[in-house]
């Protein structure tokens, strides 16, 4: 079953399996993408890094694993306002070890962003569970008619609507 996300989590999804597509190149290179994820993972666990929902999920992509995946379903539903201490119940790196400490350290430091890169994170992980709304300009500028109102009868712009252009010419 696939449910629709706030277009902003659909878009860092696709953001993130770019960047990840990017950094193992072609042909891909595992060793090049381990070191940077390495290095992403080190930076956020000693508590600094870079304040990005896309580079934290790339962080997140490989150690995360999803606890309630209905639940944090529920949540992308939301960009901006959301429950994150809820988000990291939903969400473990582990026990021990870096990816451990990065987790604590992101959730501590990073509470809104870290609730987006994990949500971005877990769409990244369960692309079947949701759907991709077409956000293209194409797909939002179908049913428009565009401002007829502007033309008269025989398609040409009427004065009200050209002389907004030429009011700042007067001054």
């Amino acid at each position: 079953m696939s449910k629709r996300v706030h277009p902003e989590f659909s878009f860092q999804a696709r953001e993130l399996e770019g960047q990840i597509e990017g950094i193992l190149g072609d042909p891909p290179n595992q060793k090049n993408y381990n070191m940077m994820t390495q290095a992403l993972v080190s930076e956020y666990a000693s508590g600094s890094g870079i304040e990005d929902v896309n580079m934290m999920a790339f962080a997140l992509v490989d150690h995360i694993r999803f606890t309630d995946p209905k639940g944090l379903m529920a949540e992308t539903r939301d960009w901006d306002r959301g429950h994150p201490d809820k988000v990291f119940g939903m969400a473990t790196c582990g026990e021990d070890g870096e990816p451990a400490q990065m987790y604590s350290a992101i959730c501590e430091n990073h509470p809104e962003l870290a609730r987006q890169a994990i949500l971005t994170a877990f769409l990244h992980k369960h692309q079947g569970r949701w759907t991709d709304e077409d956000q293209s300009l194409e797909q939002l500028t179908a049913n428009d008619e565009g401002d007829e109102h502007d033309e008269d009868e025989h398609g040409m712009v009427s004065d009200d609507f050209a002389n907004l252009f030429d009011q700042g010419d007067e001054q």
